[in-house]
């Protein structure tokens, strides 16, 4: 089935950090996104091309990981169906007020326990001084600071089941399964959703350790693979972890640069190209343990640490 498109887009993320300073010097300095206010322990963020107020709700915590991830309903109407779905599965919270400059947000987890929201009420950034933009069409001027990430592009949560999980997008949400990763078992260690004409927009991959609602990656988009090698580059100037890449995908053929912000939550910078899904009759591409043998798209072996590392972290 094509996606149901109830759901508009993922719209903005909380991540969570026991090292609030130099995490937002890593989104402002490393990134180039934006502060767009604070409220008590957390710190709002934008990507300079996102028409919403917030991209990144950076908030102090004992320990890393992501809180709550926010999606957009497409009508109040869509929010409404969505909204009775999850009352339906048991998972969901009940109403609560959004963060500044959004309306009331139904919250709720997924089948692994990561809290989600959904909401439809949103008021447009509106920049002001050196942050408008020379086109209209624009949502900001571009930063020229760091890596310039343009938007967010995809969330990647370690699951207990990513079959319960990528179930509950599709049956619930109204998400599209795009590409799977199919063991010679049969399992499903991975699986990527979308609900939009993007190859996905939110993943779950398997975690080896059993622990629930953990966080993979957090993805944000660039223009070009010029600024995935700037990204890099940057990164090796600034001091950040570079856990893997420059390289390109297999699954999704995304061209990439995974790195860890100073509290340990992993990042990638990703350019999609022009990949996109429209077919309504689209069958999920599975890849077999064998292809995923083989590496990335050229022949990079994924690092162990890919498989390994997620956040919060788990003592083994």
């Amino acid at each position: 089935m094509p996606p149901l498109h109830d759901i508009a887009h993922l719209a903005h993320i909380e991540l969570l950090t026991h090292k609030p300073e130099e995490s937002l010097d890593f989104f402002v300095r490393y990134l180039g996104m934006t502060e767009n206010g604070s409220s008590g322990d957390s710190v709002f963020l934008r990507a300079w091309d996102d028409y919403e107020n917030t991209t990144i709700k950076l908030t102090a915590a004992a320990q890393p990981g992501v809180g709550r991830t926010n999606f957009r309903a497409s009508t109040p109407e869509a929010l409404q169906r969505r909204v009775a779905a999850i009352e339906a599965t048991g998972l969901g919270k009940g109403w609560q007020d959004g963060d500044p400059g959004y309306g009331p947000v139904y919250v709720f987890t997924d089948p692994d326990g990561h809290e989600m929201g959904v909401y439809y009420e949103t008021e447009w950034y509106r920049p002001e001084g050196d942050l408008k933009p020379a086109l209209k069409n624009q949502a900001q001027a571009y930063p020229g600071r760091g890596v310039s990430v343009r938007r967010i592009d995809h969330i990647n949560y370690l699951g207990v089941s990513p079959v319960e999980n990528r179930d509950f997008f599709v049956d619930t949400l109204g998400a599209m399964t795009t590409e799977q990763i199919v063991l010679d078992s049969g399992e499903i260690a991975g699986t990527w959703t979308t609900f939009t004409n993007q190859g996905y927009n939110a993943v779950w991959t398997k975690d080896k350790t059993g622990t629930a609602g953990r966080l993979h990656h957090i993805s944000f988009a660039v223009d070009s693979r010029d600024d995935i090698i700037r990204a890099a580059d940057l990164a090796l100037e600034q001091g950040v972890h570079i856990e893997t890449g420059p390289h390109k995908h297999t699954i999704q053929q995304s061209f990439f640069l995974y790195v860890w912000e100073p509290a340990g939550n992993r990042i990638e910078l990703d350019n999609p190209a022009a990949r996109l899904v429209f077919a309504p009759d689209w069958q999920p591409v599975d890849w077999s343990e064998a292809e995923r043998a083989k590496g990335q798209a050229w022949g990079l072996q994924t690092i162990s640490t890919f498989h390994t590392h997620g956040t919060p972290p788990v003592q083994q």
